[in-house]
């Protein structure tokens, strides 16, 4: 299965559709912090590692602020919410040089993880879908 990275155009704000609950269904709350764990040990090698806390401390709790998020989006209980407020993931990025290379590199750390999760083609594909569309927000830098 190919997971493509769609492209990005400056400022582009797209519609973003939630992904399936079959993933919480399926991979359930540790399955998912799982999987955003994995995501994270690949992100502190990667070329954007920079962008991620150096104390395992604070790595270990972006760990546990992501996984939240995407429990919650995907129909888990609302964790995210409870200890850390409505989302406003793009104003909470704020302080960090996100660039459209950058998203690039983020998602395909995220692709060398979800490769690795035990999920049926279609729900792969609608987390996949989710979490394209919805990098294109958080990208705030035209650096290259």
């Amino acid at each position: 299965m190919e997971l493509l990275i769609s492209g990005y155009v400056w400022g582009e704000r797209p519609d973003v559709q939630l992904p399936s609950t079959q993933v919480f269904v399926l991979l359930g709350e540790e399955g998912i912090r799982k999987l955003v764990s994995d995501h994270y040990d690949i992100l502190v090698r990667s070329e954007i590692k920079d962008l991620f806390p150096k104390n395992p401390i604070a790595l270990e709790k972006a760990k546990e602020h992501a996984a939240d998020f995407f429990i919650q989006i995907c129909g888990g209980p609302m964790y995210f919410a409870k200890h850390r407020g409505k989302p406003m993931l793009n104003r909470r990025h704020l302080p960090f040089t996100i660039t459209p290379a950058g998203r690039e590199v983020w998602l395909s750390c995220y692709r060398e993880a979800l490769l690795k999760a035990s999920l049926p083609e279609d729900v792969l594909l609608s987390f996949w879908k989710y979490i394209d569309v919805f990098s294109k927000w958080m990208v705030n830098s035209q650096k290259t």
